[in-house]
């Protein structure tokens, strides 16, 4: 059986394949985008409520919830003096940098129209909305999670961050912002991202164990350490008095 890491990189294949796939039927305008604009035509309906879940993937709010966790993050592993305690949020940061760089190119180069719910225009492909809300949020409870005590604070926040990327994805579908492909195309995009970002913090964590446990190990030296314990000689009369001696006797 292959190591850990190598089978969560494995693991990554499955959605960048189905993504790489679904952008070749988009830039082909294949056969799937078929089903995919009958679905919307059936979901979609557009009201307030569609409106406000899509506006939670808007770079205003989602960004800021990342930069306050990563910020809070960072504190905390100062505070406890952790060996690179900058690196989770700076790596998280980096991630969220990465988004715009892959999916704005995406977006020029597949130009693919919006629903006929939206004004007449191109580059709807993937979902920019999408991606922004899984990456920030997915990012924030990932890098949060060592510092949460229960089991249940750790799930809570997992799901949380699930809840909101469903949210969001629902209301731009929803509301006719996207077709369903753009959404389930940055899905599959930031399961790639944020599977490497865990990669990244399952190394860090690895490697701060392995400096912890160094630190305490006592230190070894070359030089026979000297004995604690009394030894026994061979000669009895070095660790007892011989029993036929005669006592001195007093003098005057």
């Amino acid at each position: 059986m292959p190591p850990r890491p190598t089978r969560a990189v494995l693991g990554l294949l499955p959605p960048a394949l189905l993504f790489a796939l679904i952008t070749w039927q988009v830039a082909a305008d294949g056969p799937l985008l078929r089903p995919d604009e009958r679905l919307s035509r059936a979901l979609v309906h557009p009201d307030r409520a569609s409106e406000l879940l899509a506006d939670l993937g808007e770079v205003q709010v989602a960004v800021p919830v990342l930069v306050l966790v990563a910020g809070y993050v960072a504190w905390r592993g100062r505070a406890a003096g952790g060996e690179r305690w900058w690196a989770p949020s700076l790596a998280a940061l980096a991630v969220m940098v990465l988004v715009p760089l892959v999916v704005v190119p995406l977006k020029v180069w597949t130009d693919r129209p919006g629903t006929p719910a939206v004004p007449p225009a191109t580059g709807y492909y993937p979902s920019g909305h999408t991606a922004t809300a899984a990456v920030a949020y997915g990012a924030a409870a990932l890098i949060l999670l060592p510092w949460l005590r229960t089991v249940f604070a750790r799930w809570l926040a997992l799901a949380t961050s699930a809840l909101l990327v469903l949210a969001v994805s629902f209301g731009l579908v929803r509301r006719g912002y996207h077709w369903p492909l753009d959404v389930v195309a940055s899905w599959c995009l930031c399961t790639v991202l944020l599977g490497a970002l865990w990669l990244f913090l399952e190394r860090e964590r690895r490697a701060r164990e392995r400096l912890r446990t160094a630190a305490g190990r006592p230190c070894q030296t070359g030089a026979p350490r000297p004995s604690t314990r009394t030894t026994r000689t061979s000669d009895p009369s070095a660790s007892r008095p011989y029993r036929g001696a005669r006592k001195p006797q007093d003098t005057p």
